[in-house]
C-alpha cells in the first residue's frame, strides 16, 4: 500500500509506483505548496522540457490553504494553452490521435477545484492505460502513515534521477531522451504498450 498526492497528469515515476503497488491512498488533507506536481506537469517540446502550470487563486488573507480547498484561476486561458502545447508537441506522435478525443474534455470543461480535477485526470488515465486501480482518500493528514509514504514524489524541484528505460520520443532527435515526463508523453509515444512499460520499470522508491 502506498500513500501519494494526486497530481496534474502524473509523472512516469509516480505511475510506476501506482502500477506496482498493492493499493493506493491519496493524501487529501495536506497544505498546498508551490512548485509541485499538484498543479504542474512536464512534457517534451521542440526546445526541450516544457512545464505546464495551472494558475491557482491564492488566499486573500495570506493564510495557508489545504490542497482540497485550492481553486484554479480561470482568468487566464490556461486550459486552451495547455491543449495547444500538447497538440504542438505530440500531433506527429504515433498515438496522439488515438487518445485525443478522450483527453480533450479535460481541457475544455471548466475547472474549479484542483483536487477534483486531478482525481478526474487519474480516472481518465487509468481507463486509457487499461489499469484497474482503485484508491481511497485519507480521512486526515497522516503524520505517521501505515502505508509506504511516497508523498515526496510530488516535489517537482527535488526530483531524483530515476533510471527509466528509454523509449522512442517523437522529438528525441532535437534534444535526446528526456526521462520522467508526464505519463502523457509515454502514452502518446507507446500507446497500448504503456502499461507493460510501467510494470517493467525497476525503481527503488
Amino acid at each position: 500500500m502506498i500513500l501519494l498526492h494526486p497530481t496534474y497528469f502524473p509523472s512516469i515515476a509516480q505511475m510506476v509506483a501506482i502500477v506496482q503497488s498493492e493499493g493506493l491512498v491519496f493524501e487529501v488533507f495536506d497544505n498546498y505548496q508551490k512548485q509541485t506536481y499538484r498543479n504542474r506537469t512536464y512534457i517534451a517540446h521542440a526546445n526541450g522540457k516544457l512545464a505546464l502550470n495551472i494558475p491557482i487563486q491564492h488566499s486573500k488573507n495570506g493564510e495557508r490553504q489545504q490542497t482540497k480547498e485550492v481553486v484554479a484561476d480561470n482568468s487566464f486561458p490556461w486550459q486552451s494553452q495547455h491543449w495547444k502545447s500538447l497538440q504542438t508537441a505530440y500531433r506527429t506522435s504515433p498515438f496522439f490521435e488515438f487518445y485525443e478525443d478522450d483527453l480533450a474534455p479535460l481541457f475544455q470543461n471548466r475547472v474549479s477545484n484542483l483536487l477534483n480535477h486531478n482525481l478526474q485526470i487519474f480516472d481518465t488515465l487509468c481507463d486509457l492505460l487499461g489499469l484497474e486501480a482503485s484508491y481511497s482518500t485519507s480521512p486526515e493528514y497522516f503524520r505517521e502513515p501505515k502505508q509506504k509514504d511516497l508523498r515526496y514524489l510530488v516535489a517537482a524541484k527535488k526530483e531524483r534521477n530515476y533510471k527509466l528505460t528509454p523509449y522512442t520520443q517523437v522529438l528525441e532527435a532535437h534534444h535526446g531522451f528526456i526521462s520522467n515526463l508526464s505519463v502523457l508523453d509515454l502514452l502518446f509515444n507507446e500507446g497500448p504498450n504503456s502499461l507493460l512499460y510501467l510494470e517493467s520499470q525497476k525503481i527503488a522508491f
